[in-house]
């Protein structure tokens, strides 16, 4: 049986679900917790992926879904306020809210994380101060930002452990965002914004983080003079997170994956071969249906009602139930990280499967 010291897990990753109402700004709340990192998703509409998060500070918005530089305070919509239950929106252009956070009428999604509850400190381990770092070394994760040199360095994360996945973008320049992962190998590397497979790249300099370092090649993308960074890390705690890999199999009958929790939200991407970054969650999909309603961190695209790409959550992991070669081609290889809570945790609560 797996434990976990984090007994609640709601109290550092939530989901929420709302309408748009078009108001501008308007308060989001119902989270639990004060996000710090937080990503919504305009699941009626071909919208971007709108990220902002407590340590670049508000009026920051990055649209994982594209290669675009940082907008700040831009019709797109933004987050004016990170609050202790919740957050604040705004839009400022053509439609009142911003389509991709508040049109009226349209469905939402939003996730947020917990990370240090603020924008942090600069963190001096590396070559590389940062400017400001938030960890939450209890769940495993961090942000930080930093300003690159152009030379092969080291930056802090502050986790503690080995983050086993990061994801790096530029804030200044039309640049894609790398993703590293243990699971891939550190002389590998895939982006957040394509559905292209993992290739060999020198981001990383080769060279697993350390508990307390990532190692940063020359490459523009990740280090380029001068231009800065906002850098998001993650490590998997036992009973609440996991970021691992699997090898679909083709069929209905499809692979488990043992993740030792209930998942509530989970990302997969076959790193083998061309094919979207998906998401899914237990608010969207409640209980396992026959079908599960996708998006795409790498795509605008409405929310999509798949058949054929989805998988049951269980107690202890997921389930594939579909054929689809997003989550289970024959043979296909893929990286995920879920999120979610444990059998027991230390406040001897146990979790039931649906």
């Amino acid at each position: 049986m797996a434990y976990t010291t984090i007994s609640k897990s709601t109290d550092h990753f939530n989901t929420k679900l709302y309408t748009g109402d078009g108001n501008s700004p308007r308060s989001i709340t119902g989270i639990g917790f004060a996000p710090d990192f937080v990503w919504n998703k305009n699941r009626s509409n071909a919208n971007s992926n709108t990220l902002g998060d407590v340590v670049r500070g508000t009026g920051k918005t990055l649209l994982c879904d594209g290669n675009n530089s940082e907008f700040t305070n831009n019709s797109y919509g933004y987050h004016s306020s990170f609050d202790s239950d919740g957050f604040a929106i705004t839009g400022s252009a053509a439609s009142a809210g911003g389509d991709n956070v508040n049109k009226s009428g349209n469905n939402y999604v939003v996730f947020n994380w917990k990370a240090g509850g603020g924008q942090g400190s600069s963190n001096t381990d590396g070559s590389i101060n940062t400017t400001y770092t938030s960890a939450n070394t209890t769940a495993g994760f961090s942000i930080s930002t930093y300003t690159g040199t152009g030379s092969n360095a080291t930056v802090g994360h502050g986790l503690g452990v080995a983050p086993e996945l990061v994801i790096i973008k530029d804030r200044d320049n039309t640049v894609h965002w790398p993703v590293g992962s243990t699971v891939m190998g550190w002389n590998k590397n895939m982006y957040l914004s394509l559905n292209s497979a993992q290739q060999t790249a020198n981001h990383f300099q080769d060279t697993p983080p350390t508990n307390s370092l990532m190692y940063l090649s020359t490459d523009a993308a990740v280090n380029g003079s001068g231009n800065n960074y906002v850098m998001y890390c993650f490590a998997g705690k036992t009973g609440y997170s996991k970021i691992g890999s699997y090898t679909g199999n083709g069929s209905a009958d499809g692979t488990f994956i043992y993740t030792g929790f209930k998942p509530a939200w989970v990302m997969v991407k076959r790193t083998d071969s061309t094919n979207n970054w998906m998401i899914i969650d237990n608010k969207r999909t409640p209980s396992n249906t026959g079908t599960v309603p996708e998006i795409f961190a790498d795509s605008n695209s409405a929310e999509n009602n798949s058949t054929d790409g989805r998988f049951d959550y269980l107690s202890n992991g997921l389930k594939a139930r579909g054929t689809n070669a997003v989550i289970n081609a024959s043979g296909g290889t893929y990286l995920y990280m879920a999120f979610g809570q444990s059998l027991v945790g230390s406040n001897n609560v146990p979790c039931i499967a649906r």
